[in-house]
């Protein structure tokens, strides 16, 4: 018999400040399941309406599955969280977009019936555990030449990001690092990012106890000229710098998903609408252009065009990738839609975590632009594939709500 599937909505998402990876950073000796844990009790805080027994799955992401972040992390982190020993939960691994997967994941289960809220998030503690920590990459994927061996270094992919789109300067990527720590700036002096901030107890070795509020990867006041000066890692006299990158980071993010019936049932906030994802596979050794087809795929599916979405949230893991995005489908990099409160060029790119961080920032943009409906939250994903998430504004006076079509046909 056909199956009505259920909406599937985005109530509350929060995230740890983002840390600098290595010793001198502000979670140096913090666990990474103990960021997570962090993330989930502030949640449940944050929403009292919420009982704890509806939670029905956990699912978080982790590039680096090992140490304090293997495990099954999903489930521990769920026990150690206070959640009933009732709740099941489980890990995720696509690299960059674990955090975007274990949303869409347990939304597509939401969606079917199998449960009706969950929580999915992701945590990268790039100092504990470095990219790359552990494998052992099967020989023959060079051997045979299935890849070429720069698609295995994630900053020479970008680099020949930049040799496929010769039109993307150097210059036009450390104009566009410079817009995000400049954007970034503007949002923390609004007091728009604080309030996704879980505060986090740290202790030190040469700092003692301390207490995180704040990310720690900015640079406020970069500029062109200090840019400029940067060297190339990746290839002698190139183009992808630290400063028109996103760095080595620790941090974890969290958000909460409900069917759109059971967040108006229990009271709980609605911060924008699932309408459509995809995920494709591109190039390994272009890893970086994989947001375009995954968009274009995501807009066929909600029967949408560029032209519709109001907001873009872009994960700057490169500027070069981004702004291949952005040329694709011509928009111009300083449009005042894409990244309004800065990128992970400035605040950082925890791997496995970002996805909600961004899914985070876009409900809160949501919520000041009623005016916009669509918005886009897309990445760019390791060996060669990308993601993208459309979203639909509750504010919007157009905002199609399933329950509200439900009262009116009752």
């Amino acid at each position: 018999m056909p199956r009505t599937l259920s909406e599937v909505v985005f109530v509350d998402g929060v995230r740890t400040p983002f840390g600098k990876a290595g010793e001198k950073g502000i979670f140096a000796q913090t666990r990474a399941d103990d960021l997570v844990i962090k993330c989930i009790r502030d949640l449940l805080r944050r929403n009292p309406q919420l009982p704890a027994e509806k939670v029905e799955e956990v699912a978080i992401a982790a590039t680096t599955q090992i140490g304090d972040q293997g495990l099954t992390l999903g489930r521990t982190a769920a026990l150690l969280s206070g959640l009933p020993k009732s709740t099941p939960g489980y890990s995720v691994d696509r690299m960059c977009a674990g955090a975007m997967t274990a949303v869409t994941n347990t939304a597509s289960s939401i969606a079917f019936g199998a449960y009706d809220v969950a929580i999915a998030g992701g945590v990268e503690h790039m100092g504990r555990h470095p990219m790359g920590e552990g494998v052992d990459p099967n020989p023959r994927i060079v051997a045979e030449k299935l890849v070429d061996p720069s698609a295995l270094v994630m900053g020479s992919t970008a680099e020949n990001l930049h040799d496929r789109f010769p039109a993307i300067t150097k210059e036009r990527c450390d104009a566009f690092a410079v817009g995000s720590q400049e954007k970034l700036a503007k949002a923390y002096a609004n007091g728009q990012i604080q309030s996704d901030l879980v505060p986090v107890a740290t202790q030190h070795q040469e700092k003692g106890w301390g207490l995180a509020v704040q990310d720690e990867p900015p640079r406020p006041g970069t500029t062109m000229e200090s840019l400029a000066s940067l060297k190339t890692p990746f290839r002698p006299h190139g183009n992808v710098t630290a400063g028109n990158a996103a760095g080595l980071n620790d941090g974890a993010t969290a958000c909460v998903l409900a069917s759109e019936e059971a967040a108006t049932e229990l009271g709980l906030p609605i911060g924008m609408r699932l309408v459509s994802y995809a995920f494709v596979g591109v190039e390994p050794e272009v890893m970086g252009v994989g947001p375009v087809p995954a968009t274009e795929k995501a807009l066929e599916k909600a029967g949408l065009r560029i032209e519709d979405i109001g907001l873009f949230e872009l994960n700057e893991a490169f500027a070069v990738q981004v702004l291949a995005f952005l040329d694709h489908f011509g928009i111009d990099q300083d449009d005042e839609r894409v990244n309004p409160w800065g990128g992970a060029i400035a605040t950082g790119h925890p791997l496995a975590s970002s996805g909600v961080r961004l899914m985070t920032q876009l409900s809160r943009e949501f919520a000041e632009h009623p005016e916009v409906r669509y918005g886009v939250t897309a990445m760019c994903i390791g060996l060669g594939m990308g993601g993208s998430v459309i979203w639909e504004n509750p504010h919007h006076k157009d905002y199609a709500s399933s329950v509200a079509k439900k009262e009116e046909v009752a």
